[in-house]
């Protein structure tokens, strides 16, 4: 269709597999004549994905599943071995640490470079160079080689570079797993003010919070192969799902924990339950709490319940509904949540509340309250579903 800016039709990738100086000199033979190699390994296979403008794209899978090699596919650092690509646009990647850099250049010079290889003339360049600057935030380090820099720094120069012209569609490699606090909140809100500004987004990602916060649609790779295709929400839970049982049941991760016992970090200072420990199957259970926030800004709160045991059993947090805690003092924020018929069944739980930062990428916070369910049942699990039996009879 006209306006399709991503095509892929069972796209793959197959590469040479050579174990000895033979086994070259034998792969050379075969391309000499026009054959392709004899022993490959296939990094991916059979991926067809559309997406359109405005679209965002988490690709998520175990590592070796081919989701680095579909990235670099899309944005032309590799070809395909088979199978159809077409890009409507210009395209923003950043990839692997430092690709397009050179280590002897300044990070000034490297802007050029970069700016160059990604197709930025000059004119725009200089439009933009004070944004670039400002954003990678390498203060006197601009002028020294990139060589000596960190694996963050790198990172912050590659992004700013990357956005600054705001590309057709924007391709991101774990860039949220690497930098220091700061850099990440900054990549965050760009990335959102990009989306809610019609820019398209693919996004590696390990993370699941992330590729929920930020992407419609996610692609599950498996081995090379497409596992599952369709909303974030649903594809991710489905990929978390299989890596518990996989594991035998570990905990997936909401955004990395920071703790701390100053003032200086979200915290949640107060926890309640009402009517209190103890609340019958069915009944209403509200959490109230109150948290704090260094900062003046409304902090994210993630409210959970775990059984005695630790098996997760849910969580919501104020962003995935669009609410903020309500502001109470200049640092201090409350918050209100109520399960109207609580669905636990009987036994022992815990509610624990989470105060994130308003970006909600770092936990830094929790405080958790005792909770028994009272209440007969003879159903197995942790919660009631609303069910009915059909076309049965009751015994006598």
């Amino acid at each position: 269709m006209s306006d399709t800016l991503l095509d892929l039709e069972q796209v793959g990738k197959d590469y040479a597999k050579v174990e000895s100086r033979g086994g070259r000199l034998a792969l050379v033979w075969d391309l000499l004549r026009g054959r392709g190699a004899s022993h490959a390994f296939t990094a991916l296979d059979g991926v067809t994905l559309t997406m359109r403008p405005g679209e965002s794209l988490g690709v998520i899978g175990e590592n070796g599943a081919g989701k680095s090699t579909l990235l670099k596919i899309v944005a032309g650092v590799i070809k395909p071995t088979r199978g159809t690509l077409r890009v409507g646009g210009r395209v923003g990647a950043l990839l692997e640490l430092g690709s397009g850099f050179h280590p002897e250049y300044t990070g000034a010079q490297n802007i050029d470079l970069a700016a160059a290889l990604l197709g930025i003339t000059a004119a725009e360049l200089a439009e933009r160079r004070d944004e670039i600057v400002r954003f990678a935030d390498l203060g006197p380090h601009l002028d020294d080689p990139i060589k000596h820099y960190s694996s963050g720094m790198v990172v912050r120069l590659g992004f700013a570079v990357a956005t600054a012209l705001s590309p057709d569609i924007l391709i991101t490699d774990e860039v949220l797993a690497v930098g220091d606090e700061s850099f990440q909140k900054r990549c965050m809100a760009w990335m959102e003010n990009y989306l809610a500004g019609g820019g398209t987004l693919l996004l590696c990602s390990h993370s699941m919070y992330h590729v929920q916060k930020l992407c419609r649609h996610a692609l599950w790779l498996r081995a090379g192969r497409v596992e599952r295709y369709g909303p974030a929400i649903e594809v991710t839970q489905a990929y978390l799902a299989w890596h518990e049982e996989k594991s035998g049941g570990s905990k997936a991760a909401r955004p990395g924990v920071h703790t701390g016992e100053g003032p200086d970090v979200h915290r949640v200072k107060a926890l309640s339950l009402e009517p209190g420990e103890f609340v019958r199957i069915g009944a209403p259970l509200t959490v109230r709490g109150e948290a704090y926030s260094p900062d003046g800004r409304a902090p994210v709160v993630l409210v959970g319940i775990v059984r005695a045991d630790g098996t997760p059993v849910y969580g919501v947090a104020t962003d995935m509904d669009g609410v903020a805690p309500e502001r109470v003092a200049a640092d201090r924020y409350a918050f209100t949540l109520v399960f109207c018929e609580l669905a636990l069944l009987p036994g022992k739980y815990f509610v624990r509340a989470h105060a994130l930062d308003p970006e909600g990428v770092y936990l830094f916070d929790h405080v958790e309250l005792p909770l028994t369910v009272t209440g007969e049942s003879r159903e197995l699990g942790l919660v009631r579903l609303a069910h009915r039996w059909e076309g049965s009879g009751s015994r006598g």
